[in-house]
Order: C-alpha cells, then structure tokens, then sequence
C-alpha cells in the first residue's frame, strides 16, 4: 500500500508525464488482430498466424478444406514436425464439444471475434487508477468489465 507522500509524488508525476510514460514494462507488442485474415500460403504463414491464433483472447473462424467452417476460441494447440502432426484445439461458439483441427485442413482463418482483451493492459488499468486519483476520488474501484 502506498503511503500518502507517494501517492501525492504519483500525483505530481502524472500532471506532467502520461501512465504510459511513467509505466514502461517490457514485453511482447500486442497487434491489433481482430478482423485479420491472414494469408495461409506457405507452411511458415500457417504456423505464425495459428500461434497468433492461439494468443488472440477472441473467437477465430477455422475454414476447413473440405468447406466446413468452424468459429470458437483456439484453447490450445500441439506443434509438430509437419503441417499433419501439429493440430489446434478449438471450443466451438454455442457448444460444449471440444473439436481438434490439423493445421493441415484448415484452408482459411480469420480472426472474427471481438478481442476480450484489447486494452485492458495492465497500464490502462492503473492509468485509470490513478487518473481517478488525481480527480481527488476516493474508495476508488476498478472493476472489469462484463463479460459477453
């Protein structure tokens, strides 16, 4: 818990830099994947956007070879040597079943849902901390959103 004298001194800090200057934390840049369709022509491609894939906090649509269509959310996935070892494992939008995809049927991918996760970094949430702190609020909270 921080004491009144760093609070004050985090007030002061903000009136004259950002959250985001002050709070620099290294780590992975997060693209902006929703609405993505990436292209899927070489076995590198498919391997990079299903670990993306993978990453994205939203539902991603699976077209498979045979022409079915697949939307739900890449929960986990095997890599293996070749495009028929490695596979994803997806939980379809509306069901319970749990389907398991070789990467080498899947002809397209799209990244369809709405990212979860877009913006609730950490750093906006103790930016919005603060901010509110700096406005002189108190018994300040901070809770999520609903979740769809």
């Amino acid at each position: 818990m921080a004491t009144e004298q760093q609070e004050r001194l985090k007030i002061e800090q903000l009136r004259e830099h950002s959250a985001d200057e002050l709070e620099q934390i290294a780590g992975r840049e997060k693209e902006n994947l929703e609405g993505w369709i990436p292209a899927l022509a070489s076995e590198a491609e498919i391997r990079e956007a299903l670990e993306k894939a993978f990453d994205y906090r939203g539902d991603v649509t699976l077209t498979l070879k045979d022409g079915r269509a697949i939307n739900g959310y890449i929960f986990d996935r095997r890599t293996g040597t070749t495009l028929e070892d490695s596979a994803v494992r997806v939980i379809p939008a509306n069901e319970r079943a749990k389907v398991t995809v070789a990467y080498s049927d899947i002809a397209a991918l799209t990244f369809s849902g709405r990212d979860t996760a877009a913006g609730k970094s950490f750093e906006a949430w103790v930016k919005k901390y603060w901010e509110k702190k700096a406005a002189g609020e108190k018994n300040i909270a901070i809770h999520p959103d609903a979740l769809d």
